[in-house]
C-alpha cells in the first residue's frame, strides 16, 4: 500500500485540527454563557426529567457529552447536584451528543466545507480584538465551529483512498464476516477509539469518515458508535478519582448506564438497524446496507445519525424510570467506607474540569465555604478551650493544632487550584473572582493562625494557674463568642451570591468588636493598678483580647473581597 508515515502524520494532524476547532468551540460557549450555564447546571434540575433536558441543553451548546459528564461530577462533588439530580443529566447528556453526527452528516458530506467554513472564521475573525468580552467569547466559539469543519475536511482527504488500495478493504473484511463475533470487534474498536482521542464526538466523526469512505459497513459503523458510547464513561471516571464518594458514584452511574444501553442494543442490533433502514426508504433514500458508494456517502451516515439519536432516547425512556433501583445499586456498590471519607481532603475541588476553568471557579467557591466552616470549628472550639479543665484541656489543644495545619492545607491547595484557573483562558469577570478568592483564602489562613497563638496564650495561663477575676473571665467569653458571631455572619454571606451580600452588618459587628476590645483594655488597665494579678498575667490578657479583635479584621477583609471591594 502507498501510504507514508507522512501520509499518517497527515492524518493525525487533521484529527487534531478537529478537536481543537472543538476544544475552542466549547471553551468560547462556556465563556459566553459563564454564570448562566452554571446557573442552568444547578436550576434545571429539580427532578430526573428535568436533568434530561438540562443535560442535552448544555451537551448541544458545548458540543462534548465528555465536558458535561465532568462537570456533572464535578458538580455533585461539590454539592451541588444531588446524586439523583446528576442521574437525569447524565442521561441527557448522552441525547445531546448524538447533535455532533446530525451536523457532519447533514453539512460534513453533503457540501464543500471550506466554502462556509472559512467565510465564518473570516467573519468572527475581527470580533476576537473586541474589548467587549462577550462579543469576543461568541467570536471565539463560531471560529471553533469553522475549524472544527476544516478539521474534518482535512481527516476526509486524509485517509487512504480505498480505491488506489483495496488491500485495506480486503484487511478490514476480514473481521467483518464473524457475525456476533464482528459485532463485538467492532463495539471494542469504538471503545479504544473513543478513549484514545478522549473525544466520543471525534470518534462519531472518525466512524463517519470511514462510513463515506466504504470501509466499513452500515452496521460495523453502529457498532463503533455502541463502543464510542462507553469508551466516553472513561473521562468522568477519570475525573471522579480526585471527588468524593459522591463524584465517585455519579461516574460510575455513568458507567453503568452507558455499559447496560449497549449490551441491550448489541443482542437487538439487526432488528434496530432493519427498522432504521426501513424509516430511510421510507422517506424515499436507498437502503443504508446498499453497497453502492455514493449511498455510503449520502445515506448511510444519515442512518447511523438516525441510529445513534434512536439509540439513546431509547436507553434513556427505558432506564429513566428504574432511576431509583439504579441510585441503590451505586450505592451498594460503592458504599461509603465513614471516617475513611471524612479525612481531610478538598471535598469539592479537583482537577476534574481544569479544561474549563470558568466553571471551575464554582467549585473553588465551594470549597471556600467550607474553609469558612472549618473556622466556625476552630471558634467553637477554641471557646470551648477557654473554659475547659485541666482534663479536657489538652484534647481541645490538640484539636486546634490538627485544625489549623487543616486551615493551611486549605490555602495552599486552593491557591495552587486557583492559579491553574487563571492560567487558562477567563473572561475578565472570573479574573476579578480569582484574585477576590486568593485574598479570601490568604484571610481565612491567618484568622486559623491567630486561634493557634491564641490556644498557645492559654496554656501558658493553664500551666501557669493563673486565675483571672470573674469579671475578666467574662469579658474575654464575651468578645469570643462575638467573633464566633462574626464568623457566622461571614459564613452566610459566603452563601449568597456576592451582589446580594449587604456589608452594612459587617461594619455594624465590627464597630461592636472594636468597642468591645477597648473597654476590656481599659478594665485589664484598671485591674493591673488595683493589683488583681501580675504584669505578665495583664499582658496575656491582652494578647487574647487584641488577637481576638485581629480575627474581627480578618473577617471585614473577606467579605470585602467577597464583595469585590477589595
Amino acid at each position: 500500500m502507498n501510504y507514508s508515515i507522512v501520509d499518517f502524520l497527515q492524518l493525525l494532524g487533521a484529527l487534531g485540527v478537529f478537536i481543537y476547532g472543538m476544544k475552542v468551540m466549547s471553551e468560547g460557549i462556556q465563556k459566553a454563557a459563564g454564570e448562566n450555564l452554571r446557573k442552568i447546571l444547578s436550576g434545571m434540575t429539580r427532578n430526573r426529567f428535568a436533568g434530561v433536558f438540562t443535560g442535552f441543553f448544555v451537551t448541544c451548546l458545548i458540543q462534548s457529552s465528555s465536558a458535561t459528564t465532568v462537570m456533572v461530577v464535578s458538580f455533585v462533588n461539590a454539592g451541588l447536584l444531588s446524586l439523583v439530580e446528576s442521574i437525569g443529566v447524565i442521561m441527557g447528556a448522552n441525547i445531546g451528543t448524538t447533535i455532533t453526527a446530525w451536523i457532519i452528516s447533514i453539512f460534513g458530506f453533503k457540501v464543500k466545507i471550506i466554502s462556509f467554513a472559512l467565510p465564518l472564521i473570516g467573519f468572527s475573525f475581527p470580533f476576537m480584538f473586541s474589548n467587549n468580552n462577550r462579543y469576543k467569547s461568541i467570536a471565539e466559539f463560531v471560529m471553533g465551529f469553522g475549524i472544527l469543519f476544516i478539521g474534518l475536511d482535512f481527516l476526509k482527504n486524509s485517509v487512504p483512498d480505498i480505491k488506489s488500495n483495496p488491500e485495506i478493504m480486503s484487511f478490514i473484511s476480514a473481521y467483518t464476516e464473524l457475525g456476533f463475533g464482528s459485532v463485538l470487534i467492532f463495539v471494542i474498536v469504538g471503545f479504544l477509539l473513543t478513549v484514545l482521542v478522549q473525544s466520543s464526538s471525534a470518534s462519531l466523526a472518525i466512524t463517519l469518515v470511514m462510513v463515506a469512505q466504504g470501509w466499513i459497513e452500515f452496521d460495523m459503523a453502529a457498532a463503533m458508535f455502541l463502543g464510542g458510547n462507553m469508551g466516553t464513561t472513561v473521562t468522568a471516571i477519570l475525573a471522579s478519582f480526585v471527588g468524593n464518594i459522591h463524584a465517585k458514584r455519579a461516574a460510575l452511574f455513568h458507567c453503568i448506564f452507558n455499559v447496560v444501553g449497549v449490551v441491550w442494543v448489541i443482542f437487538l442490533l439487526y432488528p434496530i438497524l432493519d427498522f432504521i433502514d426501513t424509516i430511510m426508504m421510507a422517506m424515499g433514500s436507498p437502503s443504508a446496507f446498499s453497497t453502492d458508494p455514493q449511498t455510503h456517502k449520502e445515506t448511510t451516515t444519515l442512518a447511523l445519525s438516525l441510529f445513534h439519536t434512536t439509540f439513546n432516547v431509547a436507553n434513556t425512556l427505558i432506564l429513566i424510570w428504574f432511576v431509583p433501583i439504579m441510585e441503590k445499586l451505586v450505592i451498594r456498590l460503592m458504599p461509603s467506607r465513614g471516617d475513611l471519607d471524612e479525612e481531610f481532603h478538598l471535598q469539592y475541588i479537583g482537577t476534574s474540569i481544569m479544561g474549563t476553568p470558568e466553571l471551575a471557579i464554582t467549585e473553588a467557591r465551594k470549597e471556600i465555604q467550607l474553609f469558612g466552616k472549618q473556622l466556625k470549628k476552630m471558634s467553637d472550639g477554641f471557646n470551648e478551650m477557654a473554659t475547659a479543665d485541666s482534663k479536657e484541656h489538652n484534647k481541645w489543644m490538640n484539636k486546634i493544632k490538627k485544625w489549623e495545619d487543616i486551615t493551611d492545607r486549605l490555602e495552599v491547595e486552593i491557591a495552587d487550584y486557583l492559579a491553574k484557573c487563571a492560567s487558562g483562558s477567563l473572561s475578565s469577570v472570573a479574573s476579578d473572582r480569582i484574585r477576590s478568592m486568593m485574598n479570601i483564602i490568604n484571610d481565612m489562613e491567618r484568622i486559623g493562625d491567630i486561634y493557634y497563638q491564641m490556644s498557645q496564650s492559654i496554656n501558658r495561663i493553664k500551666e501557669k494557674k493563673i486565675n483571672f477575676p470573674t469579671e475578666a473571665q467574662g469579658g474575654l467569653e464575651n468578645i469570643l463568642k462575638k467573633v464566633g458571631d462574626f464568623i457566622d455572619l461571614m459564613n452566610q454571606n459566603l452563601q449568597k451570591d456576592h451582589d446580594m451580600v449587604s456589608m452594612d452588618p459587617v461594619f455594624e459587628m465590627e464597630e461592636i468588636i472594636n468597642k468591645l476590645r477597648d473597654d476590656l483594655r481599659k478594665q485589664n488597665a484598671i485591674r493591673l493598678e488595683n493589683g488583681d494579678y501580675g504584669v505578665r498575667d495583664g499582658i496575656l490578657y491582652l494578647d487574647i483580647v487584641n488577637s481576638a479583635e485581629k480575627i474581627g479584621d480578618h473577617v471585614v477583609n473577606v467579605n470585602e473581597a467577597y464583595v469585590g471591594l477589595k
